[in-house]
């Protein structure tokens, strides 16, 4: 049988060319460049929808909090809301005899902002909403939630009836009523 024999050293020192021209490499950066102008936006808008949705349902469950408070003590208990001076956005859930500014506060994503749409009373700078000893809040409000970079993009928290049922909404293309989220 005969075998074969390489020369290796005739193999790697041949006169070929190795590697890409000029023109392939700024063809492949291109791509890259369309394929990143594409997604890159695409994620941004992911991970602002993402933190938008975290912080509504935070808001909804420290409201439904607020409501269950109120019925298992049967006293008046109170969600309330403010915007530090440094734009962070928090909510605290408290009785409604306990001074807001004296309440645990917890921060929403740092990113957010409230939006001009929120119709919490406004007292003192704290946004509130009071749940009586069945858990029936005073009044209809709603929680509107904006990211700090895009108006745009809107999550809504509402109380819709006056026995406490709430529901959460998002941003449409038209407003109804003057509301883009509802």
């Amino acid at each position: 049988m005969h075998l074969l024999k390489f020369n290796y050293k005739q193999l790697f020192h041949q006169n070929s060319k190795g590697g890409f021209t000029l023109p392939e490499l700024l063809v492949v950066i291109g791509i890259i460049g369309i394929l990143s102008a594409i997604a890159i936006p695409n994620w941004l808008a992911f991970v602002e929808n993402y933190r938008l949705n975290a912080a509504q349902d935070e808001v909804y469950r420290a409201m439904r909090q607020t409501q269950s408070q109120a019925r298992k003590e049967k006293l008046h208990w109170q969600f309330s809301l403010r915007e530090q001076p440094n734009g962070i956005v928090q909510w605290a859930v408290h009785p409604a005899t306990v001074n807001a500014s004296s309440a645990n506060w917890n921060n929403l994503d740092p990113s957010l902002r409230l939006d001009a749409e929120t119709t919490l009373r406004l007292s003192s700078g704290i946004r509130k909403v009071q749940f009586d000893y069945r858990g029936h809040p005073q009044e209809l409000r709603r929680v509107t939630l904006s990211s700090q970079h895009s108006g745009k993009v809107k999550r809504c928290v509402y109380i819709s009836t006056l026995i406490g049922a709430m529901r959460k909404a998002k941003e449409r293309e038209r407003p109804d009523r003057g509301d883009y989220c509802y």
